[in-house]
């Protein structure tokens, strides 16, 4: 078994392998690379046996999207940590010691994420994940770093090592042994906050959840489905509400689904406001998505859920009415989140 394996997921990128596998290889000298391909239809498989010999090529039978191409790649990696990284993603020196030591250090950390910067504007931190993510109350995700569409420039305010709730899919680290004991991701989420729901699964057995300021990676973003795609509209509104459905406490469940629908009903307004009719239109596909199987979601649930699952009740009253828009004036920078 390796000690680590980073496993790159690909879909037609053949151009974003050319860019970013070159770092990858560069500064991985202690794992084993892998490319999972998704059924590409351009020339990523021949591209990267041609250019990077060494590294090994798993072949998926389908475009089986973010969930369930990992869960079939990863049956043929054995490693004790899984890398996953996103194939828009530049790594840098040192990426991979801090979080081996980290994991050989605490047996109980199973997950981790690096700090994550913008590949764009190197000096802010990107969107997805940024330096530990978050969730609301209501399941609104939001990261130290990155509240909504506000980015935050990396000023050193996030260079420490913090227990969070969420890390992000876009560069992943978990242990082998405990993402196969929880089935690994939901593979009917396709895309889009399957990550999220990973890690809650994670939490309600008692596994903990870190940031490491002193890994850093580079993410272009928007890679798979552009910010501006309804597609990942729809994707996000219908697998958050499946994400509560099924870790959610008992307690209070009904009302808090209730009054996120109606959260979202207002989202959908507001992009008829935009003139983002397609997205307002994804909103409510979203809802009669989740409608249909609603019942199949509850029956996932476990017996034991968090009481506390939330760091803040209402991250859209705080950004949109109080006008918080930086974590620090969310909560103290130096909390961190407690189960």
């Amino acid at each position: 078994m390796d000690k680590i394996a980073v496993v790159i997921l690909n879909w037609n990128g053949a151009k974003l392998l050319e860019k970013f596998l070159p770092s990858v290889i560069q500064y991985s000298a202690e794992a084993t690379i892998y490319v999972a391909d998704n059924a590409s239809t351009d020339n990523s498989i021949a591209f990267v046996r041609e250019h990077f010999p060494t590294i090994k090529i798993i072949k998926n039978s389908g475009n089986h999207g973010f969930a369930k191409g990992y869960n079939e790649a990863l049956k043929q990696v054995n490693a004790e940590i899984y890398a996953l990284v996103n194939s828009d993603v530049e790594v840098t020196a040192n990426w991979l010691q801090p979080i081996i030591a980290t994991f050989d250090a605490e047996k109980q950390t199973s997950i981790i994420q690096p700090k994550i910067l913008d590949f764009k504007n190197k000096e802010y931190f990107e969107y997805a994940g940024a330096a530990g993510g978050f969730i609301d109350k209501f399941g609104f995700p939001y990261c130290r770093g990155r509240i909504f569409d506000t980015l935050e420039k990396d000023n050193g305010q996030y260079d420490d090592y913090a227990e969070i709730f969420w890390a992000s899919g876009a560069c992943f680290f978990i242990r082998s042994e405990i993402y196969n004991e929880l089935k690994g991701f939901d593979e009917s989420f396709f895309a889009h906050q399957e990550e999220i729901d990973l890690c809650w699964r994670a939490i309600n057995d008692g596994h903990r959840i870190k940031y490491n300021s002193q890994s850093v990676v580079y993410h272009v973003g928007g890679a798979t489905l552009q910010q501006a795609n309804p597609k990942k509209t729809y994707l996000n509104f219908r697998n958050s509400l499946l994400m509560l459905v099924k870790n959610l406490p008992k307690k209070g469940l009904f009302f808090i689904i209730f009054a996120r629908m109606v959260l979202d009903g207002i989202a959908a307004v507001r992009f008829l406001t935009q003139g983002k009719f397609k997205h307002s239109a994804a909103v409510l596909h979203a809802h009669f998505s989740f409608y249909c199987v609603s019942l199949v979601y509850l029956r996932k649930r476990k017996d034991f859920q968090m009481k506390q699952y939330y760091s803040v009740r209402s991250i859209v009253f705080l950004y949109y009415i109080k006008n918080l828009t930086l974590f620090k004036e969310i909560f103290n920078i130096n909390q961190n989140f407690k189960n």
